[in-house]
């Protein structure tokens, strides 16, 4: 999907309000010097506040399901800001599309 680069200061949510970050398996790929997010990273979500009934559901991963179909860094798809993604809890339930607030202006790819 088109958009701009995810990169390592973006500020992404969880549709709960969680803060999404994520661990870069690479140092190679950067725009305006951070590291872009790409399939292979480790995807954590933080602070989710969730419950089902009485049970916490917190979100805990993001799945991303449609990563850039063009560009690559190693061999691992990026993501862009028009990538789908799937927050997941620690039992693999789907629990919504992570939310993105803040992210670079100067390179967009597809």
């Amino acid at each position: 999907m088109p958009g701009n680069l995810m990169h390592l200061n973006a500020t992404v949510m969880c549709p709960h309000g969680g803060r999404v970050a994520f661990q870069p398996s690479q140092t190679r790929g950067t725009v305006t010097g951070q590291v872009v997010w790409t399939v292979a990273d480790l995807t954590t979500v933080t602070g989710c506040p969730f419950f089902v009934g009485n049970k916490p559901q917190p979100c805990v991963t993001v799945q991303w399901i449609t990563p850039s179909a063009r560009i690559r860094v190693n061999g691992s798809q990026v993501i862009t800001q028009g990538s789908t993604g799937l927050c997941l809890s620690a039992e693999h339930i789907p629990q919504g599309a992570p939310m993105v607030s803040v992210i670079q202006q100067r390179t967009v790819g597809q």
